[in-house]
């Protein structure tokens, strides 16, 4: 028997409709203290008021007001779902990777062809985009192999591969390594060179996850937080490039560091006191190099007019961006690289691509870097491992930081400082090392987001999907 209902006045005669919630889940059957219970008149119904529902990493549900700022809603649609597999992220870190070597590739073909030529009459306008392809199908393939690896098995191999990283930046100190304008970080074996310094930014992104997340219940301790991530084993990375007077490299590493050590929950009051430490130490390698020096007087234009030299490249490079106008001039027709950019196959890549492909090609690049860095961020958002979130930090702080140096620096926001331009430039080792560290990524979005490194530990109880108990 149904209980009764009070009408309102002035009805229709028609029996409303009550929607029934209690103990037993809100099924719309009453109990047996419901039916029991004399049913108190129903107070005039309010409006209500509409609200936008979100999930939690805890499965649960929030209501957000239609007031809900636009700043709150972007960057819970950056967030993503924790509730699901990830395969969204998975794909979006795949298909951008891919998107940015091919982009690569055909750039590498377009600005190396004349510098090729004039620089050997004999040799063919190919060679380097061949080197160039031979390394990317074999980082593809690395790439792909590395993420069908189980996490336990990089932390295994976390040490292992910092000590090899260290050693290939020591092998630069000896008769192996190779100069090249001023720097010494590549190592030369036979016809084949590579740069050590590529394979020490995964090692060191591997390595000091497996670190913090192993200490992650004293990192409140400074002794705990700074040993032996930051001292020995940062600093004596960052001092092994230094030694080869690469000081974009070094920066480079250095934001690997600082991205691993915030997500590693590292105090900030020691983030400042590293901050003022390492600004003063930048710009005591600034005063004490003469090169530094041009190259940022370069940079506020203080020197182009008694020293045309120090300007060159970096308004050569503005020229092409600025010719190039919205569409460009088309591919292959680029009238900068006729040996008037120097490195335009390698740190100023990105002009001749503005040149060629316009503005439009620039922002296409841009926004394929900026899927690759929301997708990684997902992965790490995702994970309840803090080894995932940090090893992804830091990869992440890798490809994505070292894009926007390079960015910077070839449209005037910073300084020359010698960095190339992740998947885009020449250089096989360093596009082989990139395709490996997204391989690295993309073996945490293959697994479940309460899957854990840690042998032995009870994953936590994910909410089950509609439709299943």
């Amino acid at each position: 028997m149904e209980p009764p209902t009070t009408r309102p006045p002035g009805g229709t005669g028609r029996k409303p409709r009550i929607r029934r919630t209690g103990a037993n889940g809100g099924n719309g059957r009453p109990t047996g203290q419901e039916r029991s219970t004399t049913r108190q008149p129903q107070e005039p119904a309010q409006p209500r008021r509409t609200a936008v529902v979100s999930r939690t990493t805890t499965g649960k549900t929030q209501r957000h007001g239609t007031g809900e700022r636009p700043v709150a809603r972007f960057w819970r649609w950056i967030e993503g779902d924790p509730g699901k597999d990830g395969r969204t992220g998975y794909y979006l870190i795949l298909g951008s990777t891919l998107a940015l070597t091919v982009i690569g590739l055909m750039m590498v073909l377009s600005s190396s062809s004349v510098e090729a030529i004039s620089k050997n009459p004999d040799a063919s306008s190919y060679d380097q985009v061949i080197k160039q392809g031979t390394w990317a199908v074999i980082g593809v393939v690395l790439m792909l192999v590395i993420s069908r690896f189980s996490l336990p098995t990089f932390k295994k191999l976390a040490w292992p591969a910092f000590f090899i990283g260290a050693f290939l930046l020591l092998l630069v100190l000896t008769p192996l390594g190779l100069t090249v304008y001023g720097n010494r970080n590549w190592i030369q074996l036979g016809p084949f060179t590579a740069q050590p310094s590529e394979a020490a930014k995964l090692a060191l992104a591997v390595w000091s996850a497996s670190v913090l997340s192993k200490k992650a219940k004293l990192i409140d301790q400074t002794g705990h937080a700074l040993i032996p991530v930051l001292f020995p084993g940062g600093l004596l990375l960052i001092g092994l490039v230094m030694l080869g007077r690469d000081l974009g490299t070094a920066i480079v590493i250095g934001l690997v560091l600082v991205a691993t050590l915030f997500l590693g929950g590292v105090r900030l009051k020691l983030f400042a006191v590293a901050g003022v430490v390492g600004a003063i130490g930048a710009i005591l390698m600034v005063l004490v190099s003469g090169n530094r020096m041009t190259r940022i007087y370069a940079w506020l234009g203080l020197n182009c007019d008694t020293d045309p030299a120090a300007c060159y490249q970096s308004t050569q490079g503005l020229y092409a961006l600025a010719s190039g106008g919205w569409w460009g001039v088309g591919l292959g027709q680029s009238r900068q690289k006729w040996n008037y950019i120097p490195e335009a196959s390698n740190d100023f890549i990105f002009t001749i691509l503005g040149e060629e492909l316009g503005l439009l090609g620039t922002i296409v690049v841009l926004l394929l870097f900026a899927i690759l860095a929301v997708a990684m961020y997902r992965v790490a958002a995702r994970h309840q491992d803090n080894f995932v979130r940090i090893a992804t930090g830091g990869i992440m702080a890798w490809i994505i930081g070292q894009a926007f140096l390079n960015i910077g620096m070839v449209t005037g926001l910073l300084p020359v400082i010698g960095v190339p331009l992740p998947f885009i430039s020449s250089g096989g080792s360093a596009l082989m090392l990139a395709l490996m560290g997204v391989g690295v990524v993309l073996c945490f979005a293959r697994h479940r987001p309460d899957a854990s490194s840690e042998p032995g530990t009870t994953p936590a109880t994910r909410t089950p999907r509609k439709g299943t108990r």
